[in-house]
């Protein structure tokens, strides 16, 4: 396997899960490939696994490995040539007023509360709106990456909370979570531009958003993100249709 000729063979390691019940789409089974030992992924190595579609979750870093089913698109947004539409330029102005305050990784309650209520009326049954503080700080902070915490107030009031991880050629979007309680503000949206123009302005090309999964109506709206690359075929090129899940 290439994966381990080009990030130190003699000490990463990479096995495939158990089968588990897929996340995204119902009925469906998954497997991950896993990197490790968690402690040997840092920045450096991890931003060479992004490029080649793995995540994290807390220390944990995988990637899909499904034998029969290819529908978690790895995504990166060039934020250079990011063409918001219009839908997208209304609520970066109507959130223009948030101030974001970039924070070291650590927990608050005020977060975690705000955490639960959006896994509660976002992702109920979900299994992750069961989440205790220890899970949540496994989760999220979590890290042998550079990671930043970003919270987003309006005045006082706490309106959303990002995980972000710094790397050589661009951010990963770790996790995003906000005020439930005002479903129509468009918070992730406004937040992807956030964290564009944040790329930007270090002089990073991408922003990796993840899996990107067309029959999945908690990942499929990624795609309004243009210019969008997907991993395909170990080839990261433009994604503006549907892939063959097949």
């Amino acid at each position: 396997m290439t994966l381990l000729n080009d990030l130190t063979p003699h000490a990463l390691q990479f096995f495939l899960t158990a089968p588990y019940p897929c996340s995204y789409l119902q009925g469906e089974t998954a497997r991950s490939l896993m990197a490790a030992p968690n402690e040997l992924v840092d920045s450096g190595v991890y931003g060479q696994l992004v490029r080649l579609g793995f995540r994290r979750s807390g220390l944990y870093t995988y990637r899909p490995q499904c034998l029969a089913c290819n529908a978690c698109v790895p995504v990166r947004l060039d934020v250079a040539a990011l063409a918001p539409s219009r839908t997208q330029r209304r609520a970066w102005k109507r959130l223009a007023g948030l101030k974001a305050q970039p924070q070291e990784l650590h927990f608050n309650e005020e977060h975690y509360s705000l955490y639960r209520r959006y896994q509660a009326t976002r992702h109920s049954g979900g299994g992750m709106d069961q989440d205790d503080e220890e899970q949540y700080q496994r989760f999220l902070l979590s890290s042998n990456i550079a990671t930043q915490l970003v919270e987003f107030r309006d005045g006082d009031a706490l309106r959303m909370v990002s995980v972000i991880d710094i790397l050589s050629d661009g951010l990963s979007s770790v996790y995003t979570f906000y005020d439930p309680d005002l479903p129509q503000v468009s918070f992730g949206t406004y937040n992807i531009l956030w964290q564009a123009a944040l790329c930007r302005s270090l002089e990073l090309p991408y922003l990796y958003l993840g899996y990107w999964i067309a029959n999945s109506t908690k990942m499929a709206y990624k795609i309004n993100f243009q210019p969008l690359q997907g991993l395909i075929d170990d080839k990261w090129q433009p994604l503006t249709g549907i892939p063959s899940t097949n």
